[in-house]
């Protein structure tokens, strides 16, 4: 037993050498196998690496509500129909009497933020609008009948509230979100309960959608389905930057491409519609076009991208009765360069009615400097209410389908 406890020692030195060995041989025959243990990581991820976005979760969740509206619609009786009238003419000598009643309700579904603890809450225009009555259900199971403050067809926003105490608030990001950020998607949707969607943010400041007057989106890849609509996208500390409006899709459902107003601009709007009951924007009283535009009617490779060109301006409106006609190309706005229509859509928009702006336009070969004073934009009409008008047909949730396969996620 001795002997064996003496040679114990020796047995695992020389284990322990011959396996040093081998593994030489193996990397002098495998040099990438070493280059590829030594790599560094692109970003080294220290104790505080993000494992779980359940604190997210817990924070957020509960100041995003389900909302319910439902609107009265006068039942067609079937007497209308031709065929059964002159049936009943023939047969009857009369026509039955008819009931002014209405058919059932139909229950639309959205979602909302809610922002102030006395039951402000910010959702959209279009989940909203008709509405006969709004119900909010809170994920703590309350539920209360809330009334609309105001509307903001332009850029699809409006502020309801509840009376109701103790509520959660999501506060509003402070700094500035980056392409790339983690974000958070917390909605309705089709009606199944809340849920939370996970993704990034893909793309900022799209514009030129056909959504709203005003587009100055998130994108992201966050699915967002209908009944997200007016839901909340956050960050991962559970701040709110963005309310979940619409989505790119061939079928209605997510396909990756989704759009949130930037929670700065949903904030501003709120901020109007609670002081002043609606949003006052600068108005010029012109259709402009990108220099890059095909309809704009520039040849292939004339295109520019400086500046944007005046299709037409309004009679008496503030740009007519400045000098600014059909043809301008407007290059500057109070010495800044202009480089699309979304911008300057948004840089007149924010002037005060009555504030005097400074434009360069070039008209030929002639640059000119123009003094505008700005008016307010007229009151717009909503993108249901033109959808009714135009005789659009809707989805079955009630949601209005956009252009180019954008549908409102109500």
């Amino acid at each position: 037993m001795r002997r064996v406890m003496m040679l114990l020692p020796w047995c695992l030195l020389v284990a322990v050498v011959w396996y040093f060995w081998q593994m030489q041989e193996r990397w002098q025959r495998h040099p990438e196998a070493v280059s590829i243990q030594n790599q560094q990581p692109l970003i080294l991820q220290g104790s505080g690496a993000v494992v779980s976005y359940s604190p997210a979760v817990k924070v957020a969740a509960p100041a995003v509500v389900n909302v319910y509206t439902t609107q009265k619609v006068r039942a067609r009786p079937l007497i209308e129909d031709p065929v059964l009238r002159r049936f009943f003419q023939y047969h009857q000598g009369q026509l039955p009497e008819q009931s002014d009643s209405s058919s059932p309700e139909p229950t639309s579904l959205g979602s909302g933020v809610i922002v102030t603890q006395d039951g402000y809450i910010l959702t959209n225009n279009h989940v909203v609008a008709k509405a006969d009555k709004i119900i909010v259900a809170l994920q703590d199971g309350r539920r209360a009948e809330a009334t609309v403050i105001g509307t903001d067809p332009d850029s699809d926003l409006a502020v309801i509230k509840v009376n109701l105490t103790g509520l959660p608030v999501l506060p509003f990001r402070k700094t500035p979100t980056a392409v790339g950020d983690i974000v958070l998607a917390i909605g309705n949707p089709f009606g199944v309960g809340q849920t939370v969607t996970h993704g990034i943010i893909s793309a900022l400041g799209r514009s030129g959608l056909g959504i709203n007057a005003y587009e100055d989106f998130i994108q992201t890849d966050a699915p967002i389905n209908p009944g997200n609509s007016g839901g909340a996208l956050i960050d991962i500390a559970g701040n709110l930057i963005g309310i979940n409006t619409a989505i790119f899709s061939r079928s209605g459902g997510s396909m990756g491409i989704g759009f949130a107003i930037p929670a700065n601009l949903a904030q501003q709007v709120m901020i109007d519609i609670i002081q002043n009951g609606k949003v006052t924007r600068g108005w010029l009283g012109i259709d402009v076009r990108n220099q890059t535009d095909p309809t704009d009617g520039m040849e292939a490779g004339n295109a520019s991208t400086n500046g944007v060109r005046i299709v037409q301006t309004e009679r008496n409106a503030p740009a007519d009765r400045g000098g600014l006609r059909g043809g301008d190309v407007i290059v500057e706005f109070n010495k800044l360069p202009i480089t699309s229509s979304g911008q300057l859509i948004q840089l007149v928009s924010a002037q005060k009615p009555g504030s005097t702006i400074n434009v360069v336009v070039k008209r030929g070969t002639q640059t000119l400097s123009k003094s505008i004073t700005i008016a307010e934009r007229p009151a717009a009409v909503s993108k249901s209410d033109e959808d009714n008008q135009e005789g659009n047909s809707s989805d079955s949730d009630g949601s209005g389908q956009f252009p180019f396969g954008l549908y409102g996620g109500q």
